[in-house]
C-alpha cells in the first residue's frame, strides 16, 4: 500500500496541483492587500473618506464602534467586510480571466506555425541519391506482354 501511495503522490498531476495551491495562497495574500491597502482607500477616498470595512448591522441592539467591538458583542453582519472580499474575488478572477486568455493566444500561435522540417545534410541526399540508382539498376526488368 506504500508504494500504491508514492506512485499516487508523485505523478506529475498531483505535484502540479501542490505547486498551484502554494502559488494561489501567496497570489491570494498579494491581492488581499491590493485591495486593502491600495484599493480600499482609493474607493474610501473618492467617496468621501467611507471605510468598508465599518459596514456592518449590529444584531443585538447594542451600538458599536467598529466592526471589530461588534463583532466581539456578537450577532454582527459585516457586509463591508463581504464587499472587501468580492472585491478581492473579482480581481483576482479578472487576473486569471487574462492569464488564460494570454496563454490560449500563445497556444493558438504555436498550433498555427506550420512544423519545422529539419534540412536534410547534402551528404546525406547524396546517397540517398546513390541509393537510388543502384535499386533502379538492379531491379528485375519488367515482365513482356
Amino acid at each position: 500500500m506504500l508504494d500504491e501511495f508514492k506512485k499516487f503522490a508523485l505523478k506529475g498531476n498531483v505535484v502540479d496541483l501542490a505547486v498551484g495551491v502554494i502559488i494561489g495562497a501567496a497570489f491570494s495574500q498579494i491581492v488581499t492587500s491590493l485591495v486593502a491597502d491600495v484599493v480600499m482607500p482609493i474607493i474610501g477616498f473618492i467617496t468621501g473618506g467611507l471605510d468598508f470595512s465599518n459596514y456592518f448591522f449590529q444584531l443585538t441592539g447594542e451600538p458599536a464602534p467598529t466592526y471589530a467591538a461588534a463583532k466581539a458583542a456578537g450577532a454582527t453582519i459585516g457586509y463591508g467586510q463581504f464587499l472587501t472580499v468580492a472585491l478581492n474575488f473579482m480581481i483576482v478572477a479578472w487576473i486569471l480571466f487574462l492569464a488564460v486568455r494570454g496563454i490560449n493566444r500563445l497556444r493558438r500561435a504555436e498550433e498555427a506555425k506550420p512544423p519545422q522540417v529539419a534540412e536534410v545534410p547534402r551528404e546525406q541526399k547524396l546517397l540517398e541519391e546513390i541509393r537510388d540508382l543502384l535499386a533502379a539498376r538492379s531491379a528485375p526488368p519488367p515482365p513482356m506482354v
